[in-house]
């Protein structure tokens, strides 16, 4: 029973002298956006801070009443509330569902789900430090699969080694108690350089990341509060240690948050490497994001508002140009959400050029697959179960010469033009193989909590043969036979990506 139950139970008790007839339950939705306006924009934060306050008074753009409300009733809070009578929605459930949250901090583990068993690499296991390790090989991480202690001690690690002389990370969401700031904290108390790009403007996270804002600046860490124009979305971190051959780069690009919470939850992925090029790339992105440089060209990473919508839809129009060919031509993506027109229009005809496509989409999905003469090499499918999906994984076959990404951005106009987004290749082919022909697929064979878009755009459940065993690809990652391979430990063939079409 939620805090408004409780109010409707024991209402005559609260008003003794009214006479009551009855009480029903209602909720409002209020725009909670915080509008940015460059003409005011001078001081970020200080007007971050001043938009939380008037949050709680924001226009109302939804009403949620009982179903037992009586008609006057409704027609009364509407009006009240300036509110269109279509965004009034009967609801013969629980009003906040949210609020049920609470009931997991019960101890009842026998009505949980069962914990999954996690894994470390095999090369971060070894006695030796990540650098290392990554040194030898580029590492893949798989979480929550993965341990997310892989990360927690890649920062933890650089914090205190003596030979690292800056740290530089991106931060979004991190989660009111993650060890990240904390080890950013102790690197700057122990006179490393290290910056961090603290997004005040994540929503529903300003007053968190606000907080860890300041407590970072306090300990003498470089914060930076975000762009006012772009939203910095990207997950990126980078190490710069002092090695004999002089400063080497070591870098983590991921699909998720640096929140430990989170990623018991969440599905993402996550690449560290110490190729020279990526460090370098992100080396350009910190600099871009401090306001040292407008970087206009990266080698190997795709970055938002750059150059990464230009390099997506080049990626799909070769496909086209091999499909055409006669090459092997594929494109499977899996993202959260599928809404940019110019993305939708280059699928469309690289569909019609005969080139299987195969999405996974978890949200909001405005294609529309296997339309005759339109789409109808499309599959698109929804991925929703005990962990939200959110991994983003880009496959094209290329002529037979894969090439794989893995990244922050969704195929939407907000990520490629209102957002700081970085996507990596991924250049080792053992750790490619595994996203491709491992992890891709995997979501494609799943018919327990997958959903298959149709082209009138509903969704149905897949249909089980009767040969056919359930197969729920959330469950399949677990545990160590289908953790990510170890990458290459022989020098990774750095081929030089964005050649023209054969």
């Amino acid at each position: 029973m939620d805090t408004a139950q409780t109010i409707e139970a024991n209402i005559h008790h609260l008003f003794v002298s009214a006479h009551l007839s009855k009480g029903y339950m209602f909720r409002v939705t209020r725009d909670a956006d915080v509008e940015i306006r460059d003409d005011k924009a001078a001081d970020l934060l200080g007007m971050i801070r001043e938009s939380l306050r008037e949050r709680r008074f924001g226009l109302p753009v939804r009403l949620e009443v009982s179903s037992k409300m009586p008609r006057d009733m409704v027609d009364y809070l509407t009006q009240s509330l300036k509110i269109e009578p279509d965004d009034v929605y009967k609801v013969d459930s629980v009003l906040s569902s949210g609020g049920l949250m609470q009931l997991y901090d019960l101890e009842r583990p026998d009505l949980k789900d069962k914990p999954i068993q996690m894994v470390v690499p095999p090369s971060l296991r070894r006695r030796q430090t990540p650098f290392e390790a990554i040194r030898k090989q580029d590492v893949l991480l798989h979480h929550p699969y993965t341990s997310y202690s892989t990360v927690v001690d890649f920062i933890q690690t650089a914090a205190r080694d003596p030979q690292v002389v800056a740290i530089k990370i991106c931060l979004y969401r991190t989660g009111k108690n993650s060890p990240i700031p904390q080890a950013l904290i102790e690197a700057s108390e122990r006179g490393k350089q290290v910056t961090a790009v603290v997004e005040i403007k994540a929503r529903f996270d300003e007053e968190n990341n606000i907080e860890w804002a300041t407590r970072l600046a306090e300990s003498g860490v470089h914060v930076v509060y975000g762009l006012v124009n772009l939203k910095t979305h990207s997950k990126v971190a980078l190490v710069v240690r002092r090695e004999e051959q002089g400063l080497q780069t070591y870098t983590h690009v991921s699909t998720g948050n640096y929140n430990p919470t989170t990623s018991k939850i969440y599905t993402d992925l996550g690449l560290v490497t110490s190729d020279p090029d990526i460090g370098e790339d992100a080396t350009d992105l910190f600099n871009f994001l401090t306001g040292f440089s407008l970087q206009k060209e990266y080698k190997r990473l795709l970055v938002a508002p750059v150059n990464l919508r230009e390099r997506m839809l080049a990626l799909i129009e070769r496909e086209l140009k091999h499909g055409e060919a006669g090459r092997p031509a594929l494109i499977a993506a899996k993202i959260n959400r599928l809404t940019d027109l110019d993305t939708i229009d280059a699928l469309y005809r690289t569909s019609r050029a005969g080139v299987k496509i195969d999405l996974v989409v978890r949200g909001a999905c405005m294609l529309r697959p296997g339309v005759p003469g339109l789409s109808q090499t499309v599959n698109v499918r929804s991925v929703v179960g005990r962990f939200l999906e959110h991994s983003r994984i880009f496959h094209f076959a290329n002529g037979g010469d894969d090439e794989v990404y893995i990244g922050s951005a969704d195929w939407m106009a907000r990520n490629f033009d209102r957002r700081v987004e970085v996507v990596t290749p991924v250049l080792d082919p053992h750790l490619r193989s595994y996203l491709k022909d491992v992890v891709l697929p995997a979501y494609f064979r799943d018919n327990v909590t997958a959903r298959i878009l149709t082209a009138d755009g509903f969704y149905k459940k897949p249909q089980i043969g009767p040969d056919e065993e359930p197969f729920n690809s959330q469950l399949f990652f677990e545990g160590r036979n289908s953790a990510p391979p170890t990458g290459s430990v022989t020098p990774i063939k750095r081929k030089r990506l964005w050649a023209k079409t054969r």
